[in-house]
């Protein structure tokens, strides 16, 4: 079972009915309805003649109410990377970004680097939580354990592979309950490890890896059922050689999240790859922000961030963007594209019974979109 990471202060409840509005519910839009909540919690969905005298009003007009976004993997924003220098500053800073793109929620990320770094991450996620922090679903791990060969813009000298059962136990028993992902590369770990993070109740994905065919779908058998960034860093799809892209189109359980910037991936082959997957992908930012000193030097190029040698290194993404992106670039339906935000995200973290739909119990986290997907 996921635990609820985060904490909210404590505040008055009263009933709100946000009217006059479309609302997508995570199932189907609704012309003609209003959302009514008590605090933090969804009552129920009712038509507006059944709106309480009681009920303090918010007028939505005419735009559209949705859950809110997720975005299970980001390092940084407004300028600080909570990736290279965790702080409980710089994780307020990152979820003001999220918000400020449509998300509610989120996973901090800290990709490879000195086992210091991961450990004042995980420190600094507890702080954040226990002064009240909002949003933070727990902590996501990208590295160390991952093939050099896919390495991407990480950094070499703190990739390890073959850890011990000891090192990573020691890892996790500082981060229990904290560290929620991780990515890794299958190849490079052995089969107690990955037993052992499940234990945990941590959720594995694969990524940074050189796995072949074979050996993604021997990872998939052994409950590995999620991969990071369609496409970028994992052996490509061949004719000869269908490497983890062909393992995770030919596996029924694993989901993918993907990166609809134009930059990761073309914007047609997300298209294609949504024809083939078709709910098993969710979107994420990989988002990361202007870092010119750290050891993770990205700059802004453009829309998008690359390290001192011209190497991709993250989006310059809000989750609001890469929806509106999948409905104009892609041609995916606006109700899919919010679900791939949201909805499906929530269920790789097992918080779709909370998070994710617009639905009596759940919680009354919400956004509101233009005609022209301005949040």
């Amino acid at each position: 079972m996921h635990r609820r990471l985060y904490f909210c202060p404590q505040i008055k409840k009263m009933i709100t009915a946000y009217h006059n509005g479309r609302i997508f519910t995570g199932d189907e839009i609704l012309e003609n309805s209003c959302v009514l909540t008590d605090g933090d919690m969804i009552l129920e969905i009712i038509q507006p003649v059944d709106i309480p005298s009681n009920a303090t009003l918010i007028d939505l007009k005419g735009t559209l109410l949705a859950p809110t976004l997720i975005d299970l993997q980001i390092y940084g924003g407004n300028g600080e990377m909570f990736g290279e220098y965790p702080s409980v500053k710089n994780l307020e800073n990152t979820y003001h970004y999220c918000v400020s793109g449509g998300a509610g929620y989120f996973m901090p990320t800290v990709a490879t680097n000195a086992d210091t770094i991961m450990y004042d991450a995980i420190q600094a996620v507890k702080d954040y939580c226990q002064q009240g922090g909002k949003g933070v679903l727990g902590l996501h791990l990208e590295g160390p354990y991952l093939n050099v060969e896919k390495r991407g813009a990480h950094l070499k000298q703190f990739i390890k592979n073959e850890p011990s059962v000891r090192e990573v136990k020691k890892l996790l028993e500082a981060g229990k309950d904290v560290i929620k992902m991780m990515t890794l590369a299958p190849e490079v770990v052995s089969d107690d490890i990955i037993s052992l993070l499940q234990d945990y109740g941590v959720t594995i994905s694969m990524g940074h890896t050189n796995a072949t065919y074979a050996q993604a779908k021997a990872a998939m058998g052994k409950g590995i059922h999620a991969a990071t960034h369609l496409f970028n860093a994992m052996s490509p799809l061949g004719h000869r050689a269908p490497g983890v892209v062909g393992a995770i189109f030919d596996d029924d359980k694993i989901v993918t999240s993907v990166v609809a910037d134009g930059h990761h991936v073309d914007f047609s082959v997300i298209g294609i790859s949504k024809k083939i997957l078709l709910e098993r992908m969710f979107l994420i930012t990989d988002a990361v922000t202007e870092n010119l000193n750290g050891l993770y030097s990205h700059r802004l190029d453009g829309d998008k961030y690359v390290i001192a040698d011209g190497t991709l290194s993250g989006s310059a993404l809000t989750m609001v963007q890469a929806v509106r992106n999948c409905v104009e670039k892609v041609g995916i339906p606006l109700e899919e594209a919010l679900r791939m935000a949201s909805l499906y995200p929530a269920r790789v973290m097992g918080v779709d019974k909370r998070l994710g739909k617009i639905e009596k119990g759940y919680e009354a986290n919400f956004i509101h979109l233009d005609e022209e997907l301005n949040c």
